[in-house]
């Protein structure tokens, strides 16, 4: 372990990792493992609240930033109160709330939590960068012809992007490692990954190595996502920091 130049202590092997995917048991027939499903669980309630958390937020940031809102301040604020408390304050209620409503181990119900959870963020974080954006540019594109919404699209979206694709990477990863509700509130048809790790017990113990080679999987789109858009990130977080004289 502290020889110079270091040497792996074990020999690494794919065994783990076929063993994910497809279970073998002494005397029982080869087959897929639930992995599979768990991780199109994940991809499915990530992504798609990740989409509407950004589309929403996008909707009501441009608002904020361009239209002189009754009671802006106030709503943005309110809108931030709703990350001040720990999540582990609103479980409970939150869980009678499903059950009542019948949203306990469905897409929706979890899909519909984490774009709650994200919208407070997605649009603060958005906000700020259309109001680095020039309003000039909309007011030109609508000299020209285009509807409100046809400069939005046309002018201001083009200038975006850097900034949503961020705000997407950041709702994305806390859609994607959100544990406390899905572990309370899905079921084995909605489980997601991280509570399947946590639920996964072999017969003589816990199995290290599959739950290592499902965490190295599990983390694998998530850093090819964030390594394609790593420059739209980089020119988003630092998106309107440099002004000119």
């Amino acid at each position: 372990m502290f020889e110079i130049p270091p040497k792996w202590i074990f020999k690494p092997i794919i065994d783990n990792y076929i063993d994910v995917f497809w279970e073998r048991r002494y005397g029982l027939t080869p087959g897929l493992t639930e992995f599979p499903k768990f991780l199109f669980n994940s991809f499915f309630i990530s992504l798609s609240s990740v989409a509407l958390a950004v589309l929403i937020g996008m909707m009501a940031a441009y608002s904020f930033s361009r239209f002189n809102v009754k009671g802006k301040d106030t709503w943005l604020f309110f809108i931030l109160t709703t990350r001040m408390l720990p999540p582990i304050a609103v479980l409970i209620p939150i869980y009678v709330m499903y059950r009542g409503l019948g949203l306990i181990n469905t897409y929706v119900g979890l899909i519909a939590l984490y774009v709650m959870f994200n919208m407070a963020f997605a649009v603060w974080m958005m906000k700020g960068f259309f109001d680095e954006i020039p309003v000039e540019m909309e007011e030109a594109a609508m000299v020209d012809g285009y509807s409100r919404m046809g400069a939005f699209w046309k002018a201001t979206l083009p200038q975006a992007l850097t900034g949503i694709a961020a705000t997407a990477v950041f709702c994305l990863i806390t859609a994607w490692n959100e544990f406390m509700f899905a572990y309370v509130l899905s079921g084995f048809d909605t489980r997601t990954v991280p509570v399947a790790l946590a639920r996964i017990r072999g017969e003589s113990g816990i199995n290290w190595g599959t739950i290592t080679s499902m965490e190295v999987i599990y983390i694998l789109p998530v850093i090819i996502f964030t390594f394609f858009l790593q420059k739209y990130l980089l020119r988003g977080i630092t998106f309107g920091t440099v002004r000119g004289k």
